[in-house]
């Protein structure tokens, strides 16, 4: 099982400071993870005409449909996601004649911070795109008050709130993760032609 964690943030602390989290947690289970970081990706704009794609795009797509699990990490920027974040995302449509296009059975699990209360805007935004792209996303979802993310105590370390939100999240990929697996070896069928 492989995870990618999609850092959607363009600057700032609390991009890293998830990802980071989300990587050591998942290592920790034995569970493979890389971490793609929207803002040094070098991803063009999308754009289906022309030259073939470069290989930052390439590389993002093999990357992207290698992963078994996503994490999506992003900022909420006035009512949505970063544009490039999306952009990103816009790119896997080059997947559209492959074997399993897109996201296809990809189980995402999504994170969004704001400044105020208007997290969940950028979870129903990823929640859209995710569901188009084919992929599966986890009910749980966290929005995160950003000024109650670091424990006030302990200045840079995430809360013991968020810290368990992120630990079950984490647990409910897994547990899905397995369910799914299993369910395919059990409903498996060979076609006699």
């Amino acid at each position: 099982m492989k995870v990618v964690i999609v850092n959607g943030a363009l600057e700032g602390r609390t991009g890293q400071e998830l990802s980071k989290y989300f990587g050591q947690r998942f290592n920790t289970i034995g569970i493979d993870t890389a971490t793609f970081s929207v803002a040094a990706s070098n991803v063009p704009p999308f754009n289906m005409q022309g030259d073939p794609a470069p290989d930052t795009v390439q590389n993002m797509i093999h990357l992207f449909q290698q992963a078994d699990l996503h994490v999506w990490l992003a900022p909420l920027y006035h009512g949505s996601i970063p544009g490039m974040m999306k952009n990103c995302l816009d790119w896997l449509e080059l997947s559209r004649q492959s074997a399993t296009p897109y996201l296809t059975d990809k189980l995402i699990g999504m994170v969004c911070w704001a400044d105020g209360l208007h997290a969940l805007n950028g979870i129903h935004t990823m929640d859209t795109v995710a569901k188009s792209l084919r992929a599966w996303t986890l009910p749980f979802t966290i929005p995160i008050i950003k000024n109650q993310l670091y424990d006030p105590t302990h200045p840079g370390h995430i809360s013991l709130v968020y810290k368990n939100k992120f630990d079950q999240m984490i647990l409910l990929m897994q547990q899905a993760m397995q369910k799914f697996n299993k369910d395919i070896v059990t409903n498996s069928v060979t076609v006699v032609g």
